[in-house]
C-alpha cells in the first residue's frame, strides 16, 4: 500500500499493541491489517500464517518475539486516518521489544483475555507504558472463551493496575453467545456479522434483557466524563439526554491523554468481532504526534536541554529504537522522527558517537517488507539504510543543530550459556553473527571467557537464548555446540575498606611506579560510582582516568569467585607518582591489584537473581505445586483465584528454576501454567556461596592444567 502523504499530522496515530502472552495481541493485529484492507486472507497465529510473525520461530512457536512495525489507514467519521502499528511480544525473556517501541509510541491498545484478567506480564507492560507517559485504551479480547468475564476483567484494571478503566461498551451475549456489543456513546447495539469474516456489522435495538445494565454504566460514563467539561457538568445534571456523542468523544479524549481516564472496549479478534470499534477508538481517544509534548534532548556541545517541536520544518532530530540486519538490505535502522525532515540520500549526525552517516534509502515498512520512501517527516515511523555505526537508543540528527534525546535503559542479562562452533567454517563466521544479534538486542551479551576460550553468550531466559541459537543456525548457518545454561551471578562487598596498593618495578632502563589510595565501599543501587578526589596533584590529573580503568576491569574478573562485580564505590583520595617511572599504564595496573586486594577485605559476598514467578493451577494440583515451590528455596508471595483458577505468586533464586516448565506439565498433568520474570539480584545463603566458590575455584584449576 503506498504512503499517502496528505493525511495532516492531527489525523495520524503511532500505536502499539502490547499485552501478557497469549492475550491475543498478534491475533488483533492481524484483523486490524485485513479490516484496514492491507491484507486480504486472516492471518492466523496458530497456523503459522500472521503476518506480523515474520520470523520462521514466530510461527513454529505461535509466539512473538520481535516487534514489528506496519503502517495503514481507517476511515472514521468520514476522514481518513494514517495509523503505524507496532505488535509487540508478550513473553517477559523478549521484555526489550515492549520497552523500546513504548519510549517511541504516542498511544497504545492494552489487551486483556476476557478470561485470565490482569496477567503478570499485563502489569510489565502497563508500568512500561505509564513510565513512557502513553496513554491507551483496553481491549477485553476472547470474549467467546468460555469464563469470559469484561466487568470481571475491567475491576481488575482498576484493582491491579491502579487504573481509572471507562468502560465504553456493554457486550451482547458472552462466551460461546457472544455476537456483539451496545456502545455507550451513541446507545447503539452492534451485531457482526459471520459469513463476512466481521467486516460488516447490522445496528440493531439494545436487546431487553441489557437495558438496565446499559443505563447503568451510560449514567457511569457520563458522570465520569462530566468531571473533564464544566458545560456537560451543568447539562448532565440540568439534561442529560441532550449531551451529544461528540461532547462524549471530545471529553473521554480530553481525559485519556491525560492518562485519568482508560476507555474498556469488548471483543473476540479470533471470531472477527469488535476490531472496527477498536480502529475507531484509536482514532477518537489517542494522541496524534502534534498532542504530546515537544521532545527534550541536551545540545551535546553545551550542555543546555532543548525541545524539538512536532514541526516538519524544524531542525531534523529522530529516535533510533531498533536495528535489524536484512538479508538483503543490510542494516535497517528504526527511526521515530520527533521533528524536521529526512530525504534519502542525506547526511545526519550520531550525537553519541559523533560522526555524520548518510542515509542512503528510507523504507516504510510491513513486517519484514519495505516500500521505498523519498522523505520521512515528524511524527512518523519508518527504517533507515546507510547508518553503519548505530545502537538502540542513538539519537540521529541535523548536524548544524545537534540534539541528544534521553537514551534508553536495558535491564542486564541474568542467564548464560557456553557456545561452541562445531568446525573451523563456524568458528569464522560465529563473532560475525553474534556481532549483528547483539546490535540488534541490547539485552544480549556475548564474550570470550580468557581462561576457557569459549564463547559465552548471556540473556534474559532460557527461552531468549534458545531462539538466539536458532537464529545463528537458520540465519547466519553457524553450527554450535551448547553447554548447559549457567546463572549470571554478581558480586559485591558489604563493607568499606580503605586499601594502598604501591606498584614499583625496576627491570632497567625505565621502571614501573604508582601509588594509589583507595577507599570501596558498597553501593545500593548496583551500579559503580567512581570519585575522584585527589588535591594537590599527588598523582597528576591525566593518570586518573587510568585508574578508573583499571577499577572496571578488575570488576569484570569478580573478588571471589570471578562473577563480574557491581554496586562498588570507589573513592580515590590520596596516593603519590613519580616523575620518571609512573605512566597510565602503571596507575592501571595498581588500581587493578588495589580493587583485588582491597575488596576481599571488604566481605565479599555472591548476589543471585532472583525471578518474580506466577503459577496458574487448578485447585488439585495446588499442594503439589507450593511443596516444589518451597523445596526450590521459593518465598511464596501471594494465592489467590483467577477465573476458576488458583494463582500462586512466589520469589524463586533462577538457579533453581531451570527445566521448572517441564516439572510443572509433570505435577499437573500438562494443566498448570507459569510465567516468570526477573524481580532483582539477592545474597546466595553462605553454604550455597562456599559451593560457588570451590566450584569456581575447581574450572580454574582445571583450565590451568
Amino acid at each position: 500500500m503506498p504512503i499517502d502523504t496528505t493525511i495532516p499530522l492531527h489525523r495520524c496515530r503511532n500505536i502499539g499493541i502490547a499485552a501478557h502472552i497469549d492475550a491475543g495481541k498478534t491475533t488483533t493485529t492481524e484483523r486490524i491489517l485485513f479490516y484496514t484492507g492491507l491484507t486480504h486472507k486472516l492471518g492466523e497465529v496458530h497456523e503459522g500464517t500472521a503476518t506480523m510473525d515474520y520470523l520462521p520461530q514466530e510461527r513454529e512457536r505461535g509466539i512473538t518475539i520481535t516487534a514489528a512495525a506496519t503502517t495503514t489507514y481507517w476511515n472514521w467519521l468520514g476522514e481518513k486516518y494514517r495509523v503505524n502499528i507496532i505488535d509487540t511480544p508478550g513473553h517477559v525473556d523478549f521484555t526489550v521489544e515492549v520497552e523500546r517501541s513504548m519510549r517511541v509510541l504516542d498511544g497504545a491498545v492494552a489487551v486483556f483475555c476476557g478470561v485470565a484478567g490482569v496477567q503478570p506480564q499485563s502489569e510489565t507492560v502497563w508500568r512500561q507504558a505509564n513510565r513512557y507517559k502513553v496513554p491507551r485504551v483496553c481491549f477485553v479480547n476472547k470474549m467467546d472463551r468460555a469464563g469470559a468475564n469484561f466487568f470481571n476483567v475491567v475491576e481488575q484494571i482498576r484493582e491491579r493496575l491502579g487504573a481509572k478503566a471507562l468502560p465504553i461498551q456493554v457486550p451482547i451475549g458472552s462466551e460461546d453467545n457472544f455476537r456483539g456489543v451496545v456502545d455507550l456513546i451513541t446507545l447503539e447495539a452492534k451485531i457482526w456479522n459471520e459469513e463476512d469474516y466481521g467486516m460488516t456489522y447490522q445496528v440493531v435495538p439494545v436487546p431487553g434483557e441489557l437495558k438496565a445494565d446499559v443505563e447503568k454504566w451510560r449514567n457511569f460514563l457520563l458522570e465520569t466524563v462530566a468531571e473533564y467539561d464544566d458545560a456537560l457538568m451543568e447539562k448532565y445534571f440540568s439534561d442529560p439526554d441532550s449531551i451529544t456523542a461528540d461532547e462524549i468523544r471530545a471529553a473521554i479524549r480530553k481525559g485519556t491523554l491525560k492518562m485519568e481516564l482508560f476507555p474498556v472496549l469488548a471483543g473476540s479478534a479470533f471470531k472477527n468481532k469488535g476490531v472496527q470499534a477498536l480502529l475507531d477508538a484509536v482514532c477518537a481517544f489517542l494522541p496524534s504526534p502534534l498532542d504530546i509534548e515537544a521532545v527534550k534532548g541536551t545540545n551535546p556541545k553545551t550542555g543546555e536541554e532543548e525541545a524539538r517541536p512536532v514541526d516538519p520544518n524544524a531542525p531534523f532530530a529522530a529516535l533510533a529504537f531498533k536495528i535489524v540486519t536484512d538479508p538483503f538490505v543490510g542494516k535497517l535502522t528504526y527511526i521515530r522522527v520527533y521533528s524536521g525532515t529526512l530525504k534519502a540520500g542525506s547526511y545526519v549526525l550520531n550525537t553519541r558517537t559523533g560522526q555524520k552517516e548518510r542515509v542512503s534509502r528510507i523504507m516504510q515498512m510491513h513486517a519484514n517488507k519495505q516500500n521505498l520512501i523519498e522523505e520521512v517527516s515528524a511524527g512518523d515511523i519508518a527504517a533507515v539504510v546507510g547508518i553503519r555505526e548505530v545502537r538502540t537508543g542513538d539519537t540521529l540528527c541535523d548536524e548544524n543543530h545537534p540534539i541528544a534525546l534521553e537514551a534508553m535503559t536495558f535491564p542486564e542479562p541474568v542467564i548464560q550459556k557456553a557456545v561452541e562452533p562445531k568446525t573451523q567454517a563456524d568458528s569464522d563466521k560465529l563473532s560475525t553473527a553474534l556481532s549483528k544479534l547483539s546490535e540488534e538486542d541490547p539485552t544480549f551479551r556475548y564474550w570470550v571467557d580468557e581462561e576457557s576460550l569459549q564463547t559465552i553468550i548471556a540473556g534474559m531466559g532460557e527461552l531468549h537464548l534458545e531462539i538466539i541459537v536458532d537464529r545463528l543456525r537458520r540465519e547466519f548457518k553457524v553450527e554450535v555446540n551448547e553447554g548447559e545454561p549457567q546463572v549470571a551471578y554478581r558480586e559485591t562487598i558489604t563493607t568499606s575498606v580503605v586499601h594502598r596498593e604501591l606498584y614499583k618495578k625496576q627491570t632497567g632502563g625505565r621502571g614501573k611506579y604508582a601509588d594509589v589510595v583507595i577507599e570501596f565501599s558498597p553501593l545500593e543501587n548496583g551500579h559503580f560510582e567512581f570519585v575522584n578526589e585527589i588535591k594537590g596533584g599527588v598523582i597528576p590529573r591525566e593518570f586518573i582516568p587510568s585508574v578508573e580503568k583499571g577499577i572496571r576491569q578488575a570488576m569484570n574478573d569478580g573478588i571471589v569467585a570471578g562473577y563480574p562485580a557491581t554496586g562498588i564505590r570507589a573513592r580515590l583520595f590520596d596516593g603519590g607518582f613519580h616523575e620518571v617511572d609512573s605512566d597510565s599504564l602503571s596507575f592501571e595496573i595498581a588500581a587493578r591489584y588495589a580493587f583485588r586486594e582491597g575488596c576481599r577485605k571488604a566481605n565479599p559476598i555472591i548476589l543471585e537473581p532472583i525471578m518474580k514467578v506466577e503459577v496458574e493451577t487448578p485447585e488439585e494440583y495446588m499442594g503439589g505445586i507450593v511443596g516444589d515451590l518451597n523445596r526450590r528455596r521459593g518465598q511464596i508471595t501471594g494465592m489467590g483465584a483467577r477465573g476458576g483458577m488458583q494463582v500462586v505468586t512466589a520469589l524463586v533464586p533462577l538457579k533453581e528454576l531451570f527445566g521448572y516448565v517441564t516439572q510443572l506439565r509433570t505435577l499437573s498433568s500438562g494443566r498448570a501454567y507459569a510465567v516468570m520474570e526477573f524481580s532483582h539480584y539477592q545474597p546466595v545463603p553462605p553454604h550455597i556461596q562456599e559451593q560457588i566458590i570451590a566450584q569456581s575455584k575447581g574450572v580454574r584449576e582445571k583450565e590451568s592444567v
